[in-house]
């Protein structure tokens, strides 16, 4: 059936000059919009706005509580480092791991197992999972899930999109898959390798820093277990608990607000 069209065309002046003028002109074009469109045609792209999906980016909690994760997806060299300083702390941590650093470190995929951190899934091959279809998308989860599940006997039910991206039907596929999708409030900006001052400095004065943050970190960051140490004790210091992603979200009766904060029902 050939879609029903607007009544009347936004004219391409007004285009011209609201492209790029940023959310007021785009709140200004809504408001224009009810002009130019019927309340049919406007009822549907608030339907479409409404029917978006995002992950967890945050989780609100009256406890001072905060996630430290790991994305593993190149390299191990510090991985050793960080497990002993987080043990030394009494410390539970969250590592997000590729099939391909599963593939190729095995051991240490156990010995954080052993060491009772979270296990996480970062997807098979690290690419940008919004281009994939759903097919590809499973596909990519649940290799990884798998190989995990014959080392450790875990089945992983947290997910970390690489590089960040994702789509709703990314969020809707790792849901059916078992999985939580999760991103991150507050980056380390470890992978830019500015030196451990600046990595302790961006995690614990951030100003997106509060009850229920998710803090993304690397283990294969260069500065990352000099800095590790510090970050954790001027965490406690500043009063938040250190726990690992399943003491920290919601696996029920919780909702997603607009900036990606997950909230109890």
């Amino acid at each position: 059936m050939t879609e029903k069209k607007p009544e009347r065309q936004i004219p391409e002046s007004l285009i011209f000059h609201l492209r790029g003028a940023g959310v007021v002109m785009l709140c200004a074009l809504l408001f224009l919009a009810g002009s130019y469109y019927t309340k049919d045609q406007m009822v549907a792209v608030s339907n479409m706005q409404a029917a978006k999906e995002l992950p967890v980016y945050c989780v609100q909690t009256e406890k001072p509580r905060v996630a430290l994760t790991f994305d593993a997806a190149w390299g191990n060299e510090d991985t050793g480092k960080l497990l002993d300083i987080l043990a030394a702390h009494n410390v539970k941590a969250t590592f997000f791991m590729t099939g391909g650093w599963v593939d190729n470190y095995p051991e240490d995929v156990k010995r954080i197992a052993a060491a009772g951190h979270d296990l996480g899934n970062h997807s098979e091959n690290h690419k940008n999972m919004s281009k994939l279809s759903a097919a590809q998308q499973k596909k990519e989860i649940m290799s990884v899930h798998d190989k995990v599940k014959t080392l450790t006997g875990i089945d992983m039910n947290l997910f970390r999109p690489p590089y960040g991206d994702y789509n709703t039907l990314l969020i809707q596929t790792s849901k059916s898959c078992g999985y939580l999708p999760i991103q991150w409030d507050v980056d380390s900006l470890d992978w830019k390798n500015y030196g451990v001052d600046s990595i302790v400095q961006t995690i614990t004065e951030n100003p997106h820093l509060g009850n229920g943050s998710i803090i993304l970190m690397h283990n294969g960051a260069k500065y990352t277990a000099q800095a590790l140490d510090t970050v954790i004790t001027k965490l406690q210091e500043a009063g938040y608990e250190l726990v690992p992603l399943s003491q920290l979200v919601y696996r029920e009766n919780y909702r997603i607000d607009h900036e990606g904060r997950q909230i109890s029902n």
